[in-house]
């Protein structure tokens, strides 16, 4: 499975870095990924107009889009848009943060996932 990594680099600038989860055989039940530790999650909503100007995330965390898309721009000017059911692991936690804003003037809503 792929996700999109973001990050602070050395300099303090924003980057993406696309990650793939390995899978493990499991037999009858499919296969799973390892564990990965949590800490709690939360659910997101956002209005229509969501614009968020360039911050960092507030913890490291996954970020599940339940429902509309994202386009998300790193502080070196680097833009990518990701789709319903994609996911992203943010962790520009410092530096100078990416801005985000929806890709259609609908809600949207998520699924945040604080990693320990």
């Amino acid at each position: 499975m792929r996700i999109t990594r973001i990050y602070t680099d050395i300099n303090g600038d924003s980057r993406f870095e696309d990650i793939k989860i390995p899978w493990f055989d499991r037999g009858q039940i499919g296969c799973l990924s390892e564990n990965i530790e949590v800490k709690s999650l939360q659910f997101r909503k956002v209005s229509p107009d969501y614009d968020y100007d360039f911050h960092h995330a507030p913890q490291r965390q996954y970020i599940v889009l339940l429902d509309g898309g994202v386009e998300i721009e790193t502080s070196l000017g680097e833009v990518r848009q990701f789709q319903t059911g994609e996911i992203l692991l943010v962790e520009d936690t410092t530096g100078k943060g990416h801005h985000t804003k929806n890709l259609e003037k609908k809600e949207r809503t998520s699924i945040f996932i604080h990693l320990a």
